[in-house]
């Protein structure tokens, strides 16, 4: 077990090697395949579940992370972007997917994984909508640290009083927030604070996928006929009184065990704070893949969080980075971090211990299923940054939908006119 260092005691240690190094362009693959691997991630929180991988990965592949790991995220950002200009760029580092990791690939700065992908989707252990994420002009960059599916956890004994089942349909899941709300039991969760944005993404891409895709890339505008529809659906349904108190400041997942309200749109983590309320998985509380609004697509639309693993170009453990990152995408590695984290795993041939992640993961690998970046990661980060704030206040104070998008489609235009 190596010593875990905290983000306190490296932060002057990293400004102090920074000013040393000056731009020394990085330093040279020393080609080592086993050995200690310098890790920093922006997940101080889940340094033990690293850690605990070190067994597995110490027998696997004969590699073991040394983690750093910092909980301040403007402070690492700033650390990683300054330490490829020094001979201390890592071997191994987490970051983001979407725009920000496009930046990196853009500059040079991330070595590429193409023969890994290659290799763990002709094995079967990654879904070609995964590798989607990770691609930039036809070539893969970094490997998924975890993946996280969005999907509706739900009250099992509220469900069983009301008679309901788990819908097929949106025209179902309609039904049922009907139903629910006719019995004075609130449907849906709703905060207006941060995680804003997830019944927007649901009801864009569920309404159209090349939709979704036109905003992360410009080519649809916030103020489009079709988004400005979508909103007033979602007006309508808060109007109906379908969503919670946006303002509570109970936790959500004590707010379901409660009955503040029946349903949750949240990622597939979300089983750790339920279990943690003193909810059972498939006893107290249940998940289903919520149906496309759209019947007619051909593949059920599913908002996928992904946070990748990078190895820095020029970093003097890139070989060794690389290694341990093909060794990360194996059924060996994802059992035992499923097991560290609690979570589903990527790998659809990992053995998941919560039999409902394990049948998540089952499914959405099936055909019938598509992938699609969650919003938070497919937005361009100035774009997201007003949008989060102008949903939060649609959701405090739902009206008119036209003044919120024209203050995102404003930022968008803003940004999009920089980027050409």
């Amino acid at each position: 077990m190596r010593t875990r260092k905290t983000t306190a005691a490296i932060a002057v240690a990293a400004a102090a090697a920074l000013v040393l190094a000056g731009c020394g362009g990085g330093g040279e693959d020393d080609g080592a395949t086993t050995g200690t691997l310098d890790f920093y991630t922006n997940k101080a929180a889940w340094e033990p579940d690293f850690d605990e991988l070190n067994a597995t990965s110490e027998s696997g592949a004969d590699i073991t992370l040394d983690t750093t790991g910092y909980s301040d995220a403007d402070q690492y950002d700033a650390f990683i972007r300054q330490s490829f200009r020094t001979d201390k760029s890592p071997g191994l580092f987490t970051w983001q997917t979407g725009p920000s990791l496009a930046e990196l690939v853009d500059e040079g700065l991330i070595a590429q994984t193409t023969d890994i992908w290659t290799k763990a989707v002709d094995e079967g252990w990654v879904s070609e909508d995964l590798r989607d994420t990770y691609t930039f002009d036809g070539e893969q960059y970094c490997v998924p640290m975890n993946i996280a599916y969005w999907v509706m956890y739900y009250n099992k004994n509220i469900f069983e009083e009301q008679g309901l089942e788990e819908p097929t349909t949106w025209a179902e899941l309609d039904a049922i927030a009907a139903q629910l709300s006719g019995e004075g039991i609130t449907p849906y969760y709703q905060t207006s604070t941060l995680f804003t944005f997830p019944w927007f993404q649901q009801m864009v891409a569920g309404t159209d996928p090349e939709l979704y895709n036109g905003l992360a890339t410009g080519e649809v505008k916030y103020t489009d006929p079709e988004i400005v529809a979508i909103m007033e659906t979602w007006r309508d349904q808060q109007e109906a009184g379908w969503f919670s108190d946006a303002g509570s400041t109970v936790d959500p997942a004590v707010g379901l065990k409660q009955g503040d309200y029946a349903m949750i749109n949240f990622g597939s983590f979300f089983n750790g704070s339920l279990d943690g309320a003193g909810m059972v998985s498939g006893e107290d509380y249940d998940m289903f893949v919520i149906p496309a609004n759209d019947p007619d697509l051909a593949q059920t639309p599913v908002a996928v969080e992904s946070g990748p693993l990078c190895v820095a170009e020029n970093s003097s453990q890139k070989t060794l980075g690389l290694t341990y990152s093909e060794w990360w995408m194996s059924p060996e590695a994802q059992t035992a971090w499923s097991e560290a984290r609690g979570d589903v795993a990527f790998n659809p041939q990992a053995t998941v211990a919560d039999p409902m992640l394990d049948e998540l993961g089952t499914t959405v690998a099936g055909d019938d299923y598509q992938l699609y970046d969650r919003y938070y990661e497919a937005t361009p980060t100035p774009i997201l940054t007003v949008a989060l704030e102008q949903f939060g206040a649609f959701i405090a104070n739902p009206g008119d939908p036209m003044p919120y998008l024209e203050a995102i489609q404003a930022e968008a235009d803003k940004y999009w006119a920089d980027q050409g």
